[in-house]
């Protein structure tokens, strides 16, 4: 039997009491293979590699390994958010791109390192990134970007100190190695980099020539990279985290996610392709990906998110942002007989994966007093720019890439005036994702899991802090900041104190406030403290504080407790300044719950190939939470994967 499907009720989530025809949007939908750990938000990281009874060593080197298999070295996606223009948060990296430096590397390990509660830092030394992390006191290096650490003959892991001493010795020793690649690289075949320094003989990730995994870099690189201890220096590769991935489908919405790609990638307008747009999994640098559990052919996928926007009015009102003064047939939507003489349509788009580019296409039917105006928002519907002013009927196609490149998030305005009517309205977005998460099937029986976790949506405040002439994606001052003595640039204090006020609105009423901050504050009497409001500025409650002493530190704070009907808020950053007090990078997420959010039937759709043969599941899920099996005779080749709510 080519795939046997056995369906089992596992429990049933706290939804709200909607009938299925009445929900707006379904959040949180997942779907979990048991081949491939769910890394779809730090909690979930956290479930699937830090178990009970771990010690501090298993706990750094299970962060080390997530690291390891779910980003590849490479040219590093630009987002052009962050300080280092490309992103940090591990989470990200794992779920939209699957790819990086070795800053992102290490950022990555520091991130998820103290997400756990473990003392994490990162090192700068000659053309490389490493981290460390504090286990009993002591610092340990873990090179997830190369894929190496150092194991010292007592068993203990070595720390980047350690190592550059190491070789330093050796080398006073061996003179004529001394930065003498050549010579290195003949020394290092057929186990002779065992007889090198004494730390780095007890490197993890060579083979017997002294490659490491990619065979990218080898034991002269390392040689080169730690063995000038005076250069090394300590740098925070830090990062403002908080993304999480959280799949939300509307009446008429689908989501596919490929093991493949079109050529597609974030950088394709500025920057350089990374080599795993056509690597496979198994060959080349990718090599060593499948002995880590990588079932995926490549390593970038493309994807597609198309809404066919439901014209009907009670679907349209629960899945719109906003309706106003307007009525739906069914076919096409119209300004009101009892409005003014206009009316207004918001949606929003959402993604929990990155945009390459889009378009929206709609039919318009007009009078002589009739037009359609749309606008676009790409800053939580602060500000719109005009996308057309239409006084004619026919189909109209409009280009979003130029808007939307790179973001994750964006809403769309229609303002119909006079007898105009609009329909056909389609959404529709080029993403990118990784491969390597995605639920893939193996050989045998495949266990899925479904669910469609708490109804709730997200609004994100994330902008560059810096102030560059020419942005290329949001600058945090997109998002109206109130500064008082405090720049721009780098939102630095700019005496002995100073404040930002950061509003955010949410459609729903307000469930938490999430905040990930990398920041300096050199001296230890420099620093912030986090605060919100709830009434307009009338009281404050406590978020946390970013204490002083640190060029770079990264720090996640939530607020979970908000008060019953909340829907703005002010977030309050005081900062005190000795020597230099910024934020490096900041993402505020603020969480509700949708209005007219709750479960219904989901379609989860699979596509693969057994040796040359094509396949295909289609599965209605009718709880939210439910396990069925897929069975595959071979080892299959996937495809896709296609979620849409089952109307």
């Amino acid at each position: 039997m080519r795939h046997r499907i056995a369906f089992l009720v596992v429990a049933l989530l706290s939804v709200p009491a909607f009938a299925a025809s009445d929900v707006g949007v379904v959040s949180h939908v997942k779907v979990v293979s048991d081949r491939v750990q769910d890394v779809s938000s730090l909690e979930a990281w956290k479930a699937a590699f830090i178990k009970p009874g771990m010690t501090d060593r298993d706990k750094a080197l299970a962060v080390w390994k997530s690291v390891v298999m779910f980003r590849h070295q490479d040219i590093p996606p630009n987002e052009f958010l962050e300080t280092e223009t490309h992103p940090h948060d591990p989470i990200e990296d794992f779920n939209v791109y699957g790819y990086g430096q070795c800053c992102c590397a290490s950022a990555n390990i520091e991130a998820l390192a103290r997400f756990i509660g473990m003392d994490a830092r990162g090192w700068g030394i000659t053309g490389h990134s490493v981290p460390e992390i504090s286990i009993g006191g002591r610092w340990c290096m873990f090179d997830a970007s190369l894929i190496n650490y150092f194991k010292k003959p007592d068993g203990s892991i070595a720390g980047v100190e350690e190592i550059g001493g190491s070789i330093t010795n050796w080398i006073e020793r061996h003179p004529e190695f001394k930065d003498n690649e050549e010579k290195l690289r003949q020394f290092m075949p057929r186990d002779g980099w065992k007889n090198g320094p004494e730390i780095v003989a007890g490197g993890t990730g060579y083979d017997d020539n002294g490659w490491l995994p990619a065979a990218t870099h080898g034991w002269y690189n390392t040689l080169s990279e730690f063995g000038h201890p005076k250069k090394n220096f300590i740098y925070d590769y830090g990062c403002a985290v908080g993304y999480e991935v959280n799949v939300q489908l509307r009446p008429g919405e689908t989501l596919t996610r490929n093991w493949s790609n079109k050529g597609l990638h974030v950088n394709m307008l500025d920057g350089g392709a990374p080599g795993c747009l056509n690597g496979v999994v198994g060959q080349d640098q990718l090599r060593y990906s499948p002995a880590l559990g990588d079932l995926a052919p490549g390593r970038i996928g493309n994807g597609t998110d198309v809404w066919d926007v439901p014209l009907d009015d009670a679907r349209l009102k629960a899945g719109a942002l906003r309706v106003d003064d307007l009525v739906a047939d069914g076919r096409s939507i119209r300004v009101s007989d009892d409005a003014r003489g206009a009316g207004e349509l918001e949606l929003r788009m959402p993604s929990s994966y990155v945009y390459l580019g889009g378009k929206i296409s709609f039919d318009i039917f007009l009078n002589p007093r009739g037009s359609v105006q749309v606008s676009i928002s790409d800053n939580n519907g602060l500000d719109w720019k005009p996308l057309g002013n239409f006084n004619s009927s026919g189909r109209k196609e409009l280009d979003l890439q130029p808007m939307i490149l790179r973001r994750y998030d964006y809403r769309i305005l229609f303002l119909l005036n006079g007898s105009a009517s609009v329909g056909a309205v389609q959404i529709a977005n080029e993403i990118q994702h990784s491969q390597r998460p995605l639920p893939a099937l193996d050989k045998g029986d495949n266990t899925i899991h479904f669910s469609a976790g708490s109804q709730e949506g997200t609004i994100t405040v994330e902008g560059l802090t810096e102030d560059p002439a020419q942005p290329k994606n949001l600058l945090f001052k997109d998002f109206h900041p109130q500064l008082a003595n405090v720049s721009e640039e780098h939102l630095q204090v700019k005496g002995g104190e100073g404040q930002m006020i950061v509003p955010i609105q949410t459609p729903g009423e307000m469930s938490r406030l999430r905040i990930g901050c990398h920041y300096r504050a050199r001296d230890k009497r420099d620093g912030w403290t986090i605060d919100a409001s709830f009434d307009g500025g009338k009281t404050y409650v406590p978020i946390g504080k970013l204490e002083g002493g640190h060029a770079g530190f990264g720090s996640y704070l939530v607020l979970d407790h908000v008060p019953a009907g909340t829907r703005s808020a002010l977030v309050r950053f005081s900062g005190v300044q000795r020597n230099t007090t910024l934020m490096l990078d900041l993402r505020i997420c603020a969480d509700y719950h949708e209005p007219h959010g709750g479960f219904a039937p989901v379609r989860v759709t699979y596509a693969w190939e057994e040796a040359g043969t094509p396949h295909r599941d289609v599965h209605v899920v009718h709880q939210p939470d439910e396990t069925y099996t897929l069975h595959c005779d071979s080892k299959p080749l996937m495809k896709s994967i296609s979620l849409q709510l089952a109307q």
